[in-house]
């Protein structure tokens, strides 16, 4: 069971705190309408307590399951409420290592000279070898070249719209997204909310952990205006900073901008974007994707995040190669 630690009262007798769930409190969701799920008893047996060996179990039956535990991270009970933030952030970061190998990138072979790695390229090692020779020297490291496989360097700005729209599994995913990013791009990647205003949760080389970041995402509450064109313009100026070649801004947002902005022209801007949608809300997201130029895809459930995104990170190279081949 997952619950914060109870201390002894001063009476000397050991008994469980009273959690804060008698006050509803704003955009909070109460045991009652949570009970409403099949297996809600199963996860939360009792006021308070998150059974983490059921939760575990339910998910690997259940995908689906995984909204319950987002919603649970809403919920009014605050000790099952930060039981839920802590359980959700630790299973993103598992998924998100787990789906390290399927990110392929941009992999190609790259020479180096006097590297001590990689496999001997004997013909353009020739050169050093020769010198070597009429130098009437023993050959060394750096006269060898040697060639390995290097994928190019990506900075990533994830964008993740809180306002009323979004909220629950939707904010999950976005945390999902976010800890990929982390871990595929420790170096370079920001993590931006907006609704009204922009907030940079992590700035674009920060040494801020991925599960600190992942738990700022999951305790975001959706409410206020969607100001999407500031949001945009905010990730472009982070990735403006980038080392990396390829920079890429990744939206999680059902794009229904609230103002009379220049949305598509500050998204035509941007070196690439990609946009990942609610699957029951995506209609806004395709239209500025097919404005625009970007890739984009809805999602069905929070954790399946990291694998679509990979899959639109690869759609890239794939459009090229089919370019180059025409």
């Amino acid at each position: 069971m997952t619950s914060p630690p109870a201390g002894p009262p001063a009476g000397g007798q050991h008994q469980r705190p009273s959690p804060k769930s008698g006050r509803r409190e704003a955009g909070t969701t109460g045991r009652r309408e949570l009970g409403r799920h099949a297996r809600f008893a199963e996860l939360s047996p009792e006021v308070g307590l998150l059974d983490e060996q059921a939760a575990r179990r339910a998910l690997g039956e259940d995908p689906a399951s995984f909204e319950l535990l987002a919603a649970m991270t809403v919920a009014t009970d605050e000790r099952l409420r930060e039981a839920a933030i802590r359980l959700s952030s630790a299973l993103i970061l598992e998924r998100a290592r787990a789906g390290l190998v399927s990110m392929r990138g941009v992999s190609r072979l790259r020479p180096a000279r006097g590297a001590l790695d990689g496999d001997l390229d004997i013909d353009a090692s020739l050169e050093g070898v020769s010198a070597a020779r009429t130098e009437a020297r023993p050959v060394g490291h750096d006269d060898l070249t040697t060639v390995q496989w290097a994928r190019s360097r990506t900075a990533f700005a994830v964008v993740v719209d809180r306002s009323g729209s979004m909220s629950g599994g939707r904010l999950t995913a976005a945390a999902t997204v976010a800890a990929a990013c982390a871990l595929r791009a420790p170096a370079e990647h920001a993590v931006l909310s907006f609704a009204g205003t922009v907030e940079v949760i992590r700035p674009l080389v920060s040494d801020i952990e991925p599960a600190t970041v992942a738990e700022r995402l999951l305790r975001l509450r959706g409410h206020g205006v969607t100001r999407l064109a500031a949001a945009l313009q905010a990730a472009g100026e982070q990735l403006a900073q980038a080392r990396a070649r390829r920079r890429v801004v990744i939206l999680l947002s059902d794009c229904r901008s609230t103002d009379e902005d220049d949305t598509e022209q500050t998204a035509r801007r941007l070196p690439e974007l990609i946009i990942l949608a609610p699957s029951d809300d995506h209609d806004q997201a395709a239209h500025l994707a097919g404005v625009t130029g970007a890739r984009w895809a809805a999602l069905a459930y929070p954790l399946e995040a990291g694998a679509v995104l990979d899959r639109l990170l690869a759609a890239r190279d794939v459009d090229q190669a089919r370019s180059g081949a025409r």
